[in-house]
């Protein structure tokens, strides 16, 4: 007996393992979303739109998705590009297809070993997610016969149609988004950047001021994105950031030193952001001033877990019609 108790034991501890393994993997149920289908002035033009899929924020993805369609006049004409990990793409796969039966979609799988050595911590876990770098090489994973894209955060709701931000004149850049021009620069860059002119030096060179802009809406001209190299470039900044820790805010600073200064500018009614509060509290935000196209709870704040919680803010309320969710979520990003 006293030979066989450690195989129990271990045997014990493995299953314990595999069902905590289970358990976190498990997914949402949710809802099957009505069928929308095109107006009568629909034409054969096709609008193409990237998201993650990820357990974490899967509950954000399909109330974004469900927004989207449910504004379209043309829904039919849409195809979306979900960005996913191999571990996860029967489970995400399915839950696509009885949520949205009649969604025209592609997964493509993100290698997260193409930034496992890339990342650097930031402050807040969630941004240092493998998943949350996969927009840096939408190009590769991308049909080179999609020549533009609209990407699109996890945790944004639509309340227009986006065919008016597909259409979009990007005139000479690759990227076109919202842009606000009163943010302090020095916020975004640690002393180590600022102190070395071959780093600073990059914004000085600009032929407009650099504004700061958030990546989880944009509007991507592939073609130009693979023509002029942007994904080594976005990388050569990993790689820095990496050996100097020139910033400490995830994805988003590569873009702007890549991009700040060379941005289309969007009406800011297509990214009301900020509606997660702050990366460390959370705390409740109200809507900047204008109209509204789009709703963005960027920052720690999500809508479904402070809901959940019992412990929504007054702009949660707009999130959750587009709830499609039939428990509550089973996964907390802490």
């Amino acid at each position: 007996m006293t030979q066989k108790t450690p195989h129990l034991l271990i045997i014990t501890i493995t299953l314990v393992l595999l069902i905590t393994i289970i358990t976190a993997l498990r997914l949402p149920e949710f809802q099957e979303a009505p069928a929308f289908r095109n107006g009568e002035d629909c034409n054969d033009d096709i609008i193409h739109i990237a998201m993650t899929l990820d357990a974490t924020y899967l509950r954000g993805s399909i109330a974004g998705v469900f927004s989207i369609i449910q504004h379209l006049t043309c829904p039919e004409n849409t195809v979306f590009h979900f960005l996913t990990t191999h571990r996860l793409s029967s489970s995400l796969h399915h839950t696509i297809t009885t949520t949205f039966p009649y969604l025209n979609f592609h997964l493509h799988h993100f290698n997260t070993e193409l930034v496992k050595n890339k990342i650097s911590t930031s402050i807040r876990r969630a941004l240092d997610q493998p998943l949350n770098y996969a927009r840096v090489y939408l190009a590769n994973l991308l049909p080179e016969t999609v020549h533009r894209v609209i990407y699109f955060d996890s945790d944004v709701i639509v309340v227009d149609d986006v065919v008016k931000l597909w259409e979009i004149n990007l005139n000479t850049h690759v990227l076109g988004a919202p842009e606000y021009c009163h943010a302090n620069f020095t916020h975004y860059f640690t002393i180590n950047f600022w102190s070395n002119p071959y780093f600073s030096g990059v914004f000085k060179n600009r032929l407009e001021n650099p504004c700061y802009f958030n990546t989880g809406v944009m509007v991507i001209d592939l073609m130009k994105w693979r023509r002029f190299k942007i994904t080594e470039k976005l990388e050569r900044w990993m790689e820095i950031q990496k050996k100097y820790r020139i910033y400490e805010l995830g994805s988003l600073p590569p873009f702007l030193l890549v991009f700040a200064g060379d941005v289309e500018a969007v009406e800011h009614r297509w990214n009301q952001h900020g509606l997660g509060g702050d990366n460390v509290e959370g705390l409740c935000r109200d809507l900047h001033p204008g109209p509204v196209s789009l709703l963005h709870w960027s920052g720690k704040g999500k809508p479904w877990l402070r809901l959940d919680s019992k412990r929504a803010c007054p702009l949660d309320g707009l999130w959750a019609p587009y709830d499609l969710v039939k428990h509550g979520s089973l996964i907390s990003d802490m």
